[in-house]
């Protein structure tokens, strides 16, 4: 394995950890991230991360999670795992990665947070999607997925694009920056930001029509310390912006927000 890719796996760890928090529900499973095993061998990674974040999505009440994780694939090219889903890895190359997967929307529970009163929860949901990945050995990555089955009806349709750059700054220490954007359609965005007449209702909200379009704009950085060639410590930090139709919305309160972690992961 080239040491662009190393790196990128270290990367690609920090922000999986980050995105488990159920807080974080809107971004998880933004991009699959096959960092477990060397290209043609079985493998996987443990570990755990301290994530601060906020309730929801727009919220703006902090919350704290204490996040376990573990991920696995087969040199066949299966993988399963927290961070991933469970999925199907066409590529066979250590600079390309396409296929299909399984992923769970955790939903939005209307207890999490007080400026949810009256609007009922979003139910957790199925749902099915494909995946693209490329790498540079320059240390250049671009990732995008698309994921559907989400929202009150099932009917939500989610597109990740990223990208971003990864580099050794010092001996065992790797620092990586990245850029993201999600698109959304109609059913997605209403069901997480929209208020229907009987939301309007019991909650107070004015009602709102959230139409398809972006959803956010993000940023992250992550530095990494390597103990060992299985052992390795990361901090990163993420800044996420609303745009568009959830920008505006209702439920909004906090229209930018930060996500931290710092993270400990084992390979096996």
């Amino acid at each position: 394995m080239n040491t662009a890719l190393h790196h990128i796996k270290i990367l690609a760890f920090a922000a999986g950890m980050a995105l488990a928090a159920p807080s974080a529900f809107s971004q998880a499973f933004d991009a699959v991230r096959l960092y477990g095993a060397a290209p043609g061998k079985d493998g996987g990674t443990v570990g755990a991360a301290v994530v601060a974040t906020y309730e929801y999505q727009g919220s703006d009440q902090r919350s704290t999670w204490v996040i376990p994780v573990l991920d696995y694939q087969w040199a066949n090219g299966w993988f399963a795992g927290i961070s991933n889903g469970v999925g199907y890895n066409f590529s066979s190359s250590p600079q390309m990665q396409y296929g299909l997967r399984l992923t769970a929307d955790k939903g939005r529970k209307e207890r999490r947070a007080n400026a949810l009163h009256g609007m009922g929860d979003v139910d957790a949901a199925a749902e099915g999607g494909a995946f693209f990945n490329y790498s540079l050995p320059e240390g250049l990555f671009f990732s995008s997925s698309i994921r559907y089955g989400s929202g009150v009806n099932n009917k939500g349709l989610v597109v990740d694009l990223g990208a971003g750059y990864l580099t050794e700054i010092a001996p065992n220490w790797h620092l990586g920056a990245g850029v993201g954007i999600t698109l959304a359609n109609a059913h997605y965005m209403q069901s997480f930001f929209g208020v229907s007449a009987v939301q309007s209702a019991a909650s107070g909200y004015t009602a709102y029509s959230a139409s398809s379009g972006a959803r956010d704009a993000r940023a992250n950085m992550a530095l990494t310390y390597s103990i060992d060639k299985r052992t390795s410590i990361t901090a990163a930090l993420s800044v996420n912006s609303l745009v568009g139709d959830a920008k505006d919305s209702p439920l909004t309160r906090k229209r930018s927000s930060e996500m931290g972690v710092v993270a400990i992961s084992y390979a096996f």
